[in-house]
């Protein structure tokens, strides 16, 4: 399958924090979900696939060229959405489409105003008097109104209610339908990853814990669980990561078929993405 994004062996250091040999790749038509705790490195991840930040090593190519050797030509075909509107708050939605025409070649007036349809957005109002979401919305009609192959969007429905977040969500479903078209999405909105995402890569500490299949991701793990009697027979190497509690352990496996049958007296639950990732974070 085809790769719109290869990312090998990122490397980027700080003095307190080291983005550590970072590598996933997002297949064409497909939404890769990045996932990770506050501080794990989602965003700095992200800064360096745009080449907004300078990477200390590793390689970054989006549509198979470098983002570096190609990056103008690479940008041009990206939709880029932050947790946070860049636009002035004196500017109105309309001003906003007279702009972009000077910056995207692709630019297309027609689909600008169909999405502030779609969103419901005034044209005459300043961004000042949005709300969050609706500052959000209009971020997503920008980057979606050049005609982009790829959308990376770091947290774009953090802080949006869920019926905002629920409209979103449609149209970056439908933004990819074709096949042809492919969608980077940070979010610590597991729930919203679990409803669109194909795959979903875990980054924890500046490391890759995992880049899977979402659907793999939930048939395959599962948590297991007992009282205090039981931790003592647990076979360790059969577990990810255990929890131990006032009442007992709970713990997380990758094959819950094999521990049903190894451990049948037992409870198994089957495991959320974001079980999944809180046990990779903090169990022990």
């Amino acid at each position: 399958m085809e790769n719109v994004i290869e990312v090998k062996d990122l490397c980027k250091n700080y003095k307190d924090f080291k983005l550590d040999n970072v590598s996933f790749s997002v297949p064409k038509g497909s939404i890769m979900g990045l996932i990770g705790a506050n501080g794990a490195g989602k965003s700095t991840t992200i800064k360096l696939l745009l080449n907004l930040l300078k990477r200390n090593s590793g390689s970054v190519k989006i549509f198979g060229e470098d983002i570096i050797e190609k990056e103008q030509r690479i940008k041009e075909e990206i939709g880029v959405v932050f947790d946070e509107s860049n636009f002035h708050d004196t500017l109105k939605t309309k001003n906003i489409d007279s702009i972009m025409k000077s910056i995207y070649k692709n630019w297309d007036e027609k689909l600008f105003y169909s999405y502030l349809k779609k969103f419901k957005l005034p044209i005459d109002k300043t961004i000042k008097d949005f709300s969050r979401g609706m500052k959000m919305k209009l971020s997503i009609a920008v980057a979606l109104s050049h005609n982009p192959k790829l959308l990376i969007l770091d947290e774009a429905t953090s802080g949006l209610d869920p019926i905002v977040r629920n409209e979103i969500l449609d149209v970056f479903l439908e933004f990819i339908e074709d096949g042809e078209h492919s969608i980077l999405l940070s979010s610590h909105i597991t729930s919203d990853l679990e409803k669109i995402a194909d795959y979903i890569t875990l980054i924890n500490d500046g490391k890759v814990v995992f880049s899977q299949c979402k659907d793999d991701l939930i048939y395959n793990y599962g948590i297991l669980k007992g009282s205090k009697k039981h931790l003592e027979s647990l076979d360790k190497a059969d577990f990810v990561s255990i929890e131990k509690n006032s009442f007992g352990f709970q713990a997380l496996c990758c094959d819950k078929k094999r521990i049903a049958l190894k451990y049948p007296e037992l409870m198994l639950d089957t495991a959320n993405i974001e079980d999944i990732m809180m046990f990779f974070v903090r169990g022990e």
